[in-house]
This record gives structure tokens, C-alpha cells and sequence, in this order.
């Protein structure tokens, strides 16, 4: 029989080879697992904005969404990754308010200038990061229990910072990070119906669109290279086009308001660089290894102790950014800053994707799983509903996504 060489459509199209022995066709399957959090999202987010008359995906309550979400999107991006290695972390609301003390204390009372300031409290995060993971990697108690401590101690480190009053008010720039929008610096443009835009915004937007279809367009390449399966390309453009258009619909809805709030630039940063972090970096797969098999990652070399007590820096540091943003959206810094936030924090790291027993998880799926979050509370506080209400729907979604990983762990182990 006369082989067919491979062309190059072939190669690009993810086809398999009919000249390469032993090589079966590649299936594409979906993955519940990975895409039923994005698809839960849409589906909650469609609901609601029926249920609202269209009011949820207005510009303003856009907007409102992610400023209202942007600390607990911050500590979800910690989260996931101490909860990837196997860990738990339930301190972070009382170090979010003794941070948010901190910086008050030196801006406010002692007019220390505000990027000084800022520096000096992510520090502060750090050293209470580096205190927690002491304990957890190399004296080896349990990060439930330390971090429990953590949560009483560290309130109490408010409390002696702030007594029973608030301090404020923070520098207008503080302000500015927490509540304040980017300038347009290209001016307006106008949209037709929609009325005008910020050119800038849009601009950004269509950025990051290139981007995220440059980088998966990679992604895609590389499986094809090492003959993994890949998504039939239809599916893979359709998907694409999809998120491409949910990106600029955020962009331009926010651009007719007041433009991308400074906190999601923030956030853009941290989601970006996280990413690479857990995806690309030697770090990041160490992180994945501790959690999937912490005996195997000892014996290939992985330093354990150490990875574990940086995660918990990390955490320490990015409470610190979510203490800061805080205190800045309430111009004040006060005793019961940050109170269930870590529970908030876990609920969108197990929303997102993350395994209960480590080893899984993924940044995007933290912050789809905080937006989940966010969006439960802002829709069902635009229809009417009771407080007791929202925290059955939140405690029945935390459940639901908990009980989906396991069974689809289940699943897969017997079809092995």
C-alpha cells in the first residue's frame, strides 16, 4: 500500500497521519471538568440579566461588579495556588484588616508618603506570610491549624492597631486605585445606539483580544506538534470568537461608563502574570507536583518545604494588595475589615476548578470562580432578594461545584 505523506493543512488541522504506524485517530472530547465552570458562568449570568430586565450587564453595574470584587478576586488568585499544593489558608480576612491598619496607621497618622507606604505594607503581608509558612513547611503543623491561629492572631493585631475606631481618610491616589477609572486619553468615539466610548479602552480591549488569540493559537500549535489531541478547528475558532466577543462587550460597556476602573488593570497584571507563572514556569509546576503527589515530587527533587513556605509569602503579599484596595474603597480602615473573606476567597478557588485534595487548579478558574460569586450577590441583590437567601444560593453553589469534582473524579477512575 502506497503511503500518503502528511500535508501541511493536515499538520495545522491537528489530522493524524495515515502513514504513522500504530497511530489511532485522535478524539476530541469535552472536558466537563475543565469547561463546565465557563459554561455555569454563562448560564448564570444569562439568567440573571433575564431575571434583572437586562439591568446586570448595564455599564455602570458592570463596573460595579468588578470594583465590589476586586479584593476577593485578588485573594482567590493566592488562594488557588496554596490550595493546588494541598493547603488551606483561612487567615487572610484577618490579615487583609491588619494590613489595611497598617497602611492607615503610617498614611494617615504619621504622613508617611503613600507609595512608601504601599511598599512597606506588602511587606507587612509578606513577614505574616513568611510567619505562617514557617509553621506549615518546616515545623510541620497542619495549615488548618496555623492558619486558624493565624486568623485570631492577626485580628487581634487589628484591634491593637485600631482600638474600636477607623482611621481615614487615605491619599486621593489610594483612592484612586481602589474606586478611580482610567483617563481617556484618546478621547470619545461614538457607537451608533450605544452611544460614545472611550477610544482607549477599546483599544485595549482589542488588545488583549490579539493576545488571547495569539497565545491559544500557540497552544494549539504546540499539541499539534507533539501530536496531542486537539479540538477540530472549527470548535477551536467558534470558542475564540466567542470569548473575543464577550471581552469587547465588558470593554466597550465599561468604556460608555467611566472607562476600566484602575482595580482591573490591577487585576490583569496579577491574572497575567500568575498564569505564566503556573503554566510556564519552573515554580509553577513544582506547585502542580506537591499537590498531586507530594511523595513523588520529594523524590524528583522538588523542594517541598520550600515551595510551600513561599506560597504562603505569596498569600501574605497579595492580602496585603487586597487589605490596601479595601481600606481605599472605604476610605477607611477599620476593625471588621475583612471578615469571611477567606471563606469567599476558598469558595471561588473550589468553584474555579480546584481539587479538595490539590493537585488542580487554575488562575482564570479562581477569578471565573470569584466572578460567579459576585455576580450571584449583585443579581440577586437587583431583584429584591433576602440576605439569607443570597448565602443559601452561594453555600448550594459551593456545594454543587464541590460535588461535580468529585464525581467526575469518580467517573474517570472507573473508566480507567
Amino acid at each position: 500500500m502506497t503511503s500518503v505523506a502528511p500535508t501541511n493543512a493536515d499538520l495545522a488541522l491537528g489530522t493524524p497521519s495515515a502513514s504513522e504506524p500504530g497511530n489511532a485517530p485522535r478524539r476530541f472530547n469535552l472536558n466537563l471538568r475543565q469547561s463546565g465552570i465557563y459554561i455555569a458562568f454563562a448560564l448564570i449570568v444569562v439568567l440573571f440579566t433575564i431575571l434583572t430586565g437586562g439591568d446586570l450587564l448595564a455599564p455602570q453595574n458592570i463596573s460595579n461588579i468588578v470594583v465590589q470584587n476586586s479584593y476577593i478576586l485578588v485573594l482567590a488568585i493566592g488562594m488557588i495556588l496554596i490550595i493546588i499544593a494541598g493547603h488551606i489558608d483561612l487567615s487572610v480576612g484577618s490579615v487583609v484588616a491588619a494590613s489595611g491598619a497598617f497602611a492607615a496607621i503610617m498614611m494617615v497618622d504619621h504622613n508617611v508618603p503613600w507609595p512608601l507606604a504601599l511598599l512597606i505594607t506588602l511587606v507587612f503581608g509578606g513577614l505574616i506570610g513568611a510567619w505562617q509558612g514557617y509553621w506549615v513547611a518546616y515545623f510541620g503543623i497542619p495549615a488548618f491549624i496555623v492558619t486558624l491561629a493565624g486568623m485570631l492572631l492577626f485580628r487581634a493585631v487589628t484591634l491593637m492597631i485600631l482600638g474600636n475606631r477607623g482611621i481615614g481618610p487615605f491619599p486621593d491616589e489610594v483612592r484612586t486605585l481602589s474606586n478611580g477609572f482610567t483617563d481617556g486619553y484618546l478621547g470619545n468615539i461614538g457607537l451608533g445606539a450605544l452611544g460614545g466610548a472611550d477610544l482607549f479602552s477599546i483599544l485595549i480591549g482589542v488588545l488583549a483580544v490579539a493576545a488571547i488569540v495569539w497565545t491559544q493559537w500557540r497552544a494549539r500549535a504546540g499539541r499539534v506538534k507533539y501530536n496531542q489531541a486537539v479540538e477540530p478547528l472549527a470548535m477551536f475558532i467558534g470558542k475564540l470568537v466567542v470569548a473575543a466577543a464577550i471581552l469587547m462587550f465588558v470593554v466597550i460597556q465599561l468604556a460608555r461608563f467611566r472607562n476600566l476602573p484602575w482595580v482591573l488593570v490591577l487585576l490583569a497584571v496579577l491574572v497575567i502574570g500568575y498564569s505564566v507563572l503556573t503554566n510556564r514556569a519552573v515554580f509553577g509546576r513544582q506547585i502542580y507536583a506537591v499537590g498531586g503527589n507530594l511523595q513523588a515530587a520529594t523524590l524528583s527533587g522538588v523542594k517541598v518545604k520550600s515551595v510551600v513556605f513561599w506560597l504562603f509569602v505569596n498569600m501574605g503579599v497579595l492580602a496585603g494588595v487586597a487589605g490596601i484596595i479595601f481600606a481605599g474603597r472605604l476610605n477607611q480602615a477599620n476593625p471588621t475589615a475583612g471578615d469571611s473573606f477567606e471563606l469567599d476567597a476558598i469558595a471561588a478557588a473550589f468553584i474555579g476548578g480546584a481539587a479538595v485534595q490539590g493537585g488542580v487548579g487554575k488562575v482564570v478558574g479562581a477569578i471565573t470562580g470569584g466572578l460567579i460569586m459576585g455576580v450571584i450577590n449583585n443579581g440577586m441583590s437587583l431583584i429584591g432578594s433576602p440576605s439569607e437567601r443570597v448565602m443559601l444560593v452561594k453555600g448550594a453553589v459551593l456545594l454543587a461545584a464541590v460535588a461535580f469534582d468529585v464525581y467526575t473524579k469518580r467517573r474517570a477512575g472507573a473508566s480507567r
